[in-house]
Order: C-alpha cells, then structure tokens, then sequence
C-alpha cells in the first residue's frame, strides 16, 4: 500500500547512503532553502548518526495527486531513522504541489554537499560521528 511502499523507499534510500559514508571522513556534513515558486522550503541536514527529524509544514490540500501530503512526514522521518541524520524541514506557501515538490527538492539540494568528499578529515570536533 502507499504507506509501506514510501517508508519502504525511504529507508531503502537511507541505508544506501548510510552504508555509501562509511566512516564519513571528509564528508561536508551539513547541508539548504529552496524557493519554489510563491513556496519557501528550510532544509537542514546533519549527518551526525543520530536521527531526528524535525517537520514544520500546514499543507493547505490533503493530497498532490494521488500521493497524501501526510506522507511527506512520514517519508522524511523514515529517511532520518535509516540514514541516521537529523533532519529539519519547513515550508511554507499557498500551493500544495509546490510546498512539497520544494520539500523533496530542498533535502536533495541539501544532502549533495553534506555527502560530498571534500577531503579525509572527520567532520567533528570530538574525532568522530555515530
């Protein structure tokens, strides 16, 4: 069903990444605000090993399509649970698709430089990530 095919995605998804890291030496880490047309989507991401996911969104329509906007939740809360990030999102606009689409567009934008190498250092003042 739609519920378990997203999760199912999302933690697929972030234990590909989570497993891709390996030690995350030289790893940027961090990653974003998207503007999606009259829609502004905040997305911060930690790669850190300790999921949390912290969500701030009122989507004015119950649905994009056939795919439920309280899905949007719980996909991004499953991908912080399997790649072991803290994640916060919030979004605000008037357009329901465009709220969402800046969502998923925004953790994209989000994640390229957190998981780009950039050396081999270990991002962390105490030596090392979960």
């Amino acid at each position: 069903d739609e519920h378990h095919t997203v999760e199912d995605v999302a933690l697929a998804l972030g234990q590909a990444l989570r497993e891709a890291l390996g030690d995350k030496r030289g790893i940027g880490r961090y990653g974003f605000l998207l503007p999606m047309d009259e829609s502004l989507a905040q997305v911060a991401v930690d790669l850190s090993g300790r999921p949390i996911l912290v969500f701030e969104a009122d989507f004015p329509r119950d649905s994009v399509g056939e795919f439920s906007t309280e899905m949007v939740r719980h996909f991004f809360h499953s991908l912080s649970q399997s790649l072991g990030a803290a994640i916060h999102l919030e979004v605000r606009g008037e357009n329901t698709h465009h709220m969402v689409e800046a969502l998923f567009k925004g953790a994209g934008r989000a994640l390229r430089p957190a998981l780009a190498r950039q050396g081999s250092a270990m991002p962390s003042t105490k030596g090392m990530l979960e």
